[in-house]
């Protein structure tokens, strides 16, 4: 029985792994509000050795549920490293504690990742892109997926098409693809074109990523790329009702009905209330969750106005968030 979360015909939405910001309280707390196929967990690096089973478990609790969010949605541990044989020993690993899929990390941009043999860097080798999915691949037992996330190139747009060659030689079950450079970070422009003749040439799904911050550039994205499946990440994040818009477009390609994003006070408190309840175990620090709470308010001002954020900027402990959100209310 294939346990493949991507399939052609069905078309879904997917959460993105996002370093530091889509960990599991938020992963969990975004699958509840609905329309994902699924979640990739932020990558785990792989260096000299296999990490152990208590690394894994750590980085993704879900493990301990059958890689699943408290809601059930199905959880792909994501893996970053250029060993390709400790990459496969790792996928193993993983597969053997629980994880629903194996994704492979080829898109990451940030500088100390690239420096260390992970990420965007190895889009550099095609060679050694194909030699790091085909030993995961033969590791990981068939009904399981073997997927990979890819930028455009490490500079030039246009190595997709000898990369992707590389990767679907190599037997990934689907690959998710970013539409800019390494270079480029995430400044204009989006080269969503790429993504159509990507898919065009492909035999195996391709997720459409990037540049997706809301219901508008999502229609777009879709309209340019022709995909059928398509991983939400700052987007999702500064509107957690976003991928169930998406899911009702896809499944009907009619329903343009959507949520904005939450604004005002009295929609952020229940959904920081939440975060709270959901980090409890996962980030008992309470400093660093009122950091987590000011980088989700702040990444959903890059989307929409919230004049309350330079309030919010100021607060140092829990304590304080409430007690802002009491005043708030009380005007």
């Amino acid at each position: 029985m294939s346990h493949y979360l991507i399939r052609a015909g069905a078309p879904g939405v997917v959460l993105a792994p996002m370093e530091g910001v889509t960990d599991a309280p938020m992963r969990a707390l975004l699958s509840e509000k609905g329309g994902y196929l699924f979640c990739v967990s932020e990558f785990l690096r792989v260096t000299d050795q296999v990490p152990p089973r208590s690394v894994f478990k750590r980085h993704v609790p879900e493990l301990e549920r059958s890689s699943q969010t408290e809601n059930g949605t199905p959880v792909v541990v994501q893996l970053l490293g250029g060993n390709a044989e400790r990459l496969a020993q790792s996928a193993q690993r993983a597969i053997e504690l629980g994880a629903q899929g194996i994704d492979l990390n080829f898109g990451c941009p940030a500088p100390t990742v690239n420096k260390h043999d992970g990420g965007a860097t190895l889009l550099k080798y095609p060679k050694r892109l194909f030699e790091i999915v085909s030993m995961v691949r033969n590791a990981v037992p068939r009904e399981f997926s073997v997927s990979a996330k890819l930028r455009l190139g490490w500079e030039n747009p246009d190595d997709i098409f000898e990369n992707i060659d590389q990767v679907v030689s190599a037997g990934a079950s689907w690959i998710t693809l970013h539409a800019r450079t390494r270079m480029q970070g995430y400044s204009k422009p989006v080269y969503w074109d790429h993504i159509r003749r990507v898919r065009e040439m492909s035999t195996i799904p391709i997720v459409a990523n990037g540049d997706i911050w809301n219901f508008e550039s999502f229609l777009k994205c879709h309209e340019e790329t022709g995909c059928e499946h398509f991983m939400l990440g700052r987007g999702a994040v500064s509107n957690p009702w976003l991928a169930l818009d998406v899911t009702r477009f896809l499944g009907s390609s009619i329903d343009r009905s959507t949520t904005p994003g939450p604004t005002t006070p009295k929609e952020w408190r229940p959904l920081l209330e939440r975060l709270s309840s959901l980090s409890t175990s996962h980030t008992p620090k309470p400093a660093y969750l009122v950091r987590r709470m000011k980088q989700w308010v702040r990444m959903a001002s890059m989307e929409r106005p919230i004049g309350w954020f330079e309030q919010l900027k100021k607060v140092q402990d829990l304590n304080e968030v409430w007690s802002l959100f009491e005043s708030m209310s009380s005007h």
